[in-house]
């Protein structure tokens, strides 16, 4: 019987289950809907899908690095009780090492691995996010983890370049407390900006400031919610009195990474 675009599309909104998914099932039934449907209930496909709109707002983030390459990889779930399961934090490592390995697209290998945990632990279990970092000429790699309860929470991964790896690794910790959100302050969308301008704008009109005074006072608001988000604007949080800019004394950024779970 010839499985038509039609047949997969009308299976997979009758279970939830990805397209690959229903074409298997009606292949494997020759087609008959309520036997493909029976066979993704077996295969506890159907009743994982329907898991799938409920919030995994839980998880646990790996981190692994090998020689000149790091890679952080966020598996999440619905419940720190599974989050913290041995066999949730193993699974997480190992999808880690493999895009540390073979790059961000692995990824792709665990499908079955999920499928079997989604069945299994019965809860909306995902990969989230993945990043990959790899250091070059003159430049050192790093990495941090902050673990709760047996599973990682907070992972941060840098590349720097012209400084040792005691720095990066100072750098990692400055990232792990202060989560900024980006690198530099050419990094931040200008509608962020412009937003963030007209709203300091307004407040400092309001509060019946000098009109030759707004400009400087406007500015100063500005710079401190660039300090708040910006990475080499943020003072180091072992000595505020300098920025992260400062501290690198010459040395460069080149990329990080950060994933806080539930953040």
């Amino acid at each position: 019987m010839t499985i038509t675009a039609k047949d997969v599309q009308n299976l997979r909104q009758a279970t939830g289950v990805g397209m690959m998914d229903a074409k298997r099932a009606l292949e494997a039934n020759n087609g008959d809907m309520e036997a493909s449907v029976q066979w993704l209930r077996v295969q506890g496909l159907a009743s994982a899908a329907k898991r799938a709109h409920r919030e995994a707002s839980e998880g646990a983030v790996a981190v692994v690095r090998d020689g000149n390459v790091a890679a952080i990889v966020e598996l999440r779930s619905e419940t720190d009780f599974v989050a913290k399961s041995e066999e949730f934090v193993t699974l997480a490592d190992e999808i880690a090492a493999r895009v540390v390995a073979e790059g961000e697209e692995s990824i792709v290998h665990f499908k079955e691995n999920i499928e079997t945990m989604l069945t299994t632990l019965k809860e909306n279990i995902s990969i989230g996010r993945v990043y990959r970092l790899e250091a070059g000429p003159d430049e050192v790699v790093e990495t941090y983890i902050h673990n709760q309860a047996g599973r990682g929470v907070n992972a941060v991964a840098v590349v720097i370049k012209g400084a040792s790896e005691e720095v990066a690794k100072e750098i990692c910790l400055h990232i792990a407390f202060a989560k900024p959100l980006y690198l530099a302050r050419e990094d931040v969308p200008q509608g962020e900006i412009d937003a963030e301008r007209k709203t300091v704008e307004e407040i400092t009109r309001n509060e019946g400031k000098p009109e030759a005074a707004l400009p400087k006072i406007i500015e100063g608001r500005l710079n401190g919610w660039f300090k708040e988000r910006v990475l080499l604007d943020q003072p180091y949080v072992k000595d505020e009195k300098e920025t992260v800019a400062q501290f690198l004394k010459g040395a460069t950024i080149s990329a990080y990474a950060q994933v806080v779970i539930g953040g």
